[in-house]
């Protein structure tokens, strides 16, 4: 095949969706945030819409696998055309049950047995519809009566309608609002921008030659692929196939921006006519993001509006003995979760929740919303490096600590949450006065690596490390799932080159940044303005 002869061990941008590709964009995460949590609080039904390409399949096909099976049952429906009867069949075929008789009630009789029993194991049982919009009332119906098992305190199935925006309309018919109804968590995935298509293009096809990159496409190029594609990966997929070839028969290894467009011009010709109206909806989407964007940067510049605070240079001197006494005067319960829930609205995810009779933890709230959190030492600068939000430790008069939120960085202040004697910027010595070294960052572990106890899933574990490493360039050997001394030292080699400990050790902190520098994990960054300056 052409690809082969640029040393690809397969095709970078195939069509079929396949979870090893799995590239997490800004709106993919926040997908994935919104049904890990959903699953994992059992809130019965939820939607996952988005345009066709946008990647629904792949991102719950890597959930389920990302489902430990120890603790989750999970079934996935593809055939959108079953009958109530045969979907009946299809669920209980797919749990391993007895699925041969024609007579509903038995099937629902089985089916709820086998929930009973895995619900006393204390496992969840998860059952993903794909293609949901093409199915009819009748089987939605049946549907429904599936998410009618439940004990008095349980649901005992967690259903995803996976589906086109056309599910909306379908769910909204009178007939079906009693289903509807019972949707309490809903998400519509959206495109990618600009800088998630060019990270997407450039990972695929670093993991399609084992962490090189034998082919660049130049800054021209993927702008016209994302004009075209509006940020759907199954249209850039298809260009950036095209492109391939091109570069191929041209015997070149930079696709210019020239071959984009031819590589366009063939791609249009086999798409049907409706495709035209989908830059006009990424258009619209992108204008939401400007105004998003725009609105956010007044909130941490706080210069743009003449309502806004005044800035910096005018405000008072912090004094340290009020902004400690200030923090000492919050209830730790009360400051944990503000300052979590502030760090979490930074990734827009949703708020945490104390559990009524029993007191948080800043891990506890953190696996709500299915993510780590890990202790990291240094200085401001070492969370610069390390550009994402995180949890400050600042110790209070009385021997306790609280929590102060890091939300942002610029070359002369932060930005922090709850406010410190009235004030959520600070400057540098003004946050030196009251914190000196100590925080918590909060990180998503998407392929569960760290979390993997049994000798099995530690050597799948250890394959995905070793996959992840090659990625970056810091590993050679074979992808055996033996931590090596080979494998040891291509993890020392990453932390030299990120400025951690070199220990060969698989930390929390070595983990992430591995995670962010081989595609797919962008957490929302500290110094937003300084970047957002170079971005087009």
């Amino acid at each position: 095949m052409y690809w082969e002869s640029f040393g690809f061990k397969e095709a970078p941008f195939a069509l079929t969706p396949n979870p090893s590709f799995l590239f997490l964009s800004s709106p993919h995460q926040e997908a994935f945030a919104h049904l890990l949590f959903a699953i994992e609080s059992r809130a019965g039904f939820i939607e996952l819409s988005g345009e066709v390409g946008t990647g629904k399949t792949t991102m719950v096909r890597t959930l389920l696998n990302q489902l430990d099976p120890e603790t989750y049952r999970t079934a996935l429906i593809f055939n959108p055309t079953l009958s109530p009867l045969g979907l009946l069949q299809e669920v209980n075929s797919e749990f391993g049950l007895n699925c041969d008789s024609c007579d509903m009630r038995e099937l629902h009789t089985t089916l709820n047995a086998y929930l009973l029993e895995e619900n006393r194991a204390g496992r969840t049982v998860v059952l993903v519809i794909d293609e949901a919009q093409n199915l009819s009332v009748e089987v939605l119906e049946q549907v429904r009566l599936i998410s009618n098992l439940e004990t008095d305190s349980d649901k005992l199935i967690q259903i995803v309608l996976v589906g086109q925006p056309e599910l909306n309309a379908l769910l909204s018919r009178e007939e079906l609002r009693q289903l509807d109804q019972r949707i309490t968590v809903r998400y519509h995935l959206r495109p990618m921008g600009f800088d998630d298509t060019c990270a997407y293009v450039r990972h695929r096809i670093r993991f399609a030659a084992n962490g090189q990159e034998p082919l660049t496409f130049s800054l021209g190029a993927l702008r016209r692929i994302f004009k075209f594609s509006g940020g759907l990966p199954r249209l850039i997929n298809g260009v950036c196939d095209r492109a391939l070839l091109l570069a191929y028969t041209k015997e070149r290894k930079e696709v210019s921006t020239e071959m984009a467009a031819l590589a366009i011009a063939d791609l249009r010709k086999s798409l049907p006519r409706r495709r035209r109206a989908v830059p006009m909806k990424a258009l619209s989407a992108g204008v939401a993001l400007c105004i998003l964007a725009v609105a956010g940067f007044s909130v941490l510049s706080g210069s743009l509006l003449p309502t806004e605070p005044a800035t910096l240079e005018t405000t008072p001197a912090l004094s340290r003995e009020a902004a400690l006494a200030g923090l000492a005067a919050a209830p730790e319960q009360q400051n944990l979760l503000a300052s979590m829930n502030a760090v979490l609205a930074a990734w827009q995810a949703p708020a945490a929740q104390a559990t009524p009779g029993q007191p948080a933890t800043l891990r506890g709230l953190a696996r709500q919303r299915g993510m780590t959190a890990t202790k990291v030492s240094g200085n401001l600068d070492a969370l610069a490096r390390l550009d994402a939000p995180a949890l400050l430790h600042v110790a209070v008069p009385g021997g306790g600590e609280r929590l102060v939120a890091l939300l942002s960085i610029d070359r002369d202040s932060v930005g922090v949450a709850p406010a410190i004697a009235g004030k959520n910027r600070l400057t540098r010595a003004e946050l030196a006065q009251i914190w000196s070294g100590g925080a918590t960052v909060l990180w998503k572990d998407f392929h569960g690596i760290s979390s993997r106890g049994k000798a099995a899933d530690k050597a799948a574990g250890v394959k995905l490390l070793q996959e992840l490493l090659k990625q970056v360039g810091c590993y050679d050997g074979a992808v055996n799932g033996v931590f090596s001394v080979q494998t040891q030292g291509g993890v020392a080699e990453f932390q030299r080159r990120e400025q951690l400990t070199a220990d060969g050790k698989l930390g929390g902190q070595t983990l992430m940044m591995l995670y962010r520098r081989a595609g797919g994990f962008f957490p929302p960054g500290l110094q937003t303005l300084t970047h957002n300056q170079g971005r087009i």
